[in-house]
């Protein structure tokens, strides 16, 4: 019942990552720039967590120096899969660019789970595992092919 929650707001978030990349490409296409695109909407959710920083937490920016050094590369990562989005969903489609990243995703956290990387918990790769991964990654050429 504790997953409930966070399940919801992670359902939430896909939700929202299956509207971002039409959004950032129509301000693409008005713009001309994938960069540009991916910027303003960077930009858009900087402000919305530093509003909801000042607001909500206000936690010191300092307590950030002991972070490793790999743990500054998210921005670098989100801003990447923003502007290829922005980028591949009008030549793909929507679907078809999402469920070819989910499932890259999916591959890619079973491998940091298996080893534990990034010093997340270590959670096996079971068969189940591979034979759920491999199902989305069929579901994707399936979708490819309509």
């Amino acid at each position: 019942m504790a997953a409930v929650f966070p399940l919801i707001l992670v359902l939430i978030a896909g939700l929202g990552l299956a509207i971002q990349p039409p959004t950032n490409a129509a301000l693409a296409k008005a713009s001309g720039s994938v960069v540009l695109a991916a910027l303003t909407s960077f930009l858009i959710g900087t402000i919305v967590l530093a509003v909801a920083w000042a607001a909500m937490d206000r936690t010191s920016p300092t307590a950030l120096k002991g972070a490793p050094g790999w743990a500054w590369l998210g921005g670098f990562y989100g801003a990447g899969f923003v502007a290829v989005l922005a980028y591949a969903a009008p030549r793909l489609g929507i679907s078809v660019a999402l469920t070819a990243a989910i499932a890259s995703q999916l591959v890619a956290a079973l491998i940091v789970d298996h080893f534990g990387l990034f010093g997340v918990r270590v959670e096996p790769v079971t068969i189940g595992k591979v034979v759920g991964v491999a199902l989305v990654i069929a579901g994707a050429v399936v979708v490819k092919r309509g």
